[in-house]
């Protein structure tokens, strides 16, 4: 039955043009009553729909997506909370915005890349309100990973009050080894901006003194 039912939806799938890109094969139907449109899920982003990745995974077009209800807050500097870099005055499908706190803002594609990093410690970067928040972004289509964050295993990182300790480079140059951490010069240890879980020596990705931050391949 199951290998019947998905040919069926991959029949009606194929009579079907995604109103994004305007190609057949959109299996995905907006869910609101009476609305037609379909879309590939690739194509989401490009036409602002929004899958929920939770209980019977509903989608909707960017006319019927669910919107955020926050209040426009004064003291918002216009800065996406995670890249720093700026975000609309306004909240929107790309500039999302945390309920709890009222005043963190974030854009969507570095809210979806932290909540697929965290899994379930998944959180408000600003207020780290855990329980609202998450729901909010959950049925705002932030898919979110179930693992347990990489900072929280003993394999990678040690128990998590501790700080991380070592090169993770693919080559470390360091004569006295990875452990080797000194807290300034070529040898001093830099964290990824983003997670804390991997870290570099400065000098074994060639980091130059005016780097303010670094990413690991991960995040």
């Amino acid at each position: 039955f199951i290998i019947e039912d998905t040919r069926h939806i991959i029949r009606e799938a194929a009579k079907k043009s995604c109103f994004v890109c305007c190609k057949m094969g959109a299996s995905i139907t907006c869910c609101e009553t009476g609305c037609d449109r379909t879309f590939h899920l690739p194509c989401a982003p490009d036409g602002e729909c929004v899958t929920q990745y939770f209980g019977v995974y509903r989608s909707f077009c960017w006319q019927h997506r669910p919107q955020q209800a926050l209040q426009p807050c004064p003291s918002q500097d216009n800065t996406c909370s995670i890249c720093l870099d700026t975000v609309e005055d306004k909240i929107s499908y790309k500039t999302m915005g945390c309920p709890a706190c009222q005043d963190a803002r974030f854009h969507r594609h570095c809210i979806q890349r932290l909540a697929l990093h965290s899994g379930i410690a998944f959180r408000c970067p600003c207020c780290l309100n855990q329980e609202l928040f998450m729901m909010e972004m959950l049925t705002m289509g932030i898919r979110l990973s179930k693992r347990s964050p990489p900072w929280e295993s003993d394999e990678e990182v040690g128990p998590s009050h501790q700080r991380h300790g070592r090169c993770d480079a693919a080559t470390c140059h360091c004569p006295r080894g990875r452990e080797h951490v000194e807290a300034n010069g070529p040898w001093q240890l830099w964290l990824c901006s983003s997670c804390a879980a991997q870290g570099t020596h400065r000098h074994c990705l060639s980091l130059g003194n005016t780097t303010c931050s670094w990413e690991c391949n991960t995040c």
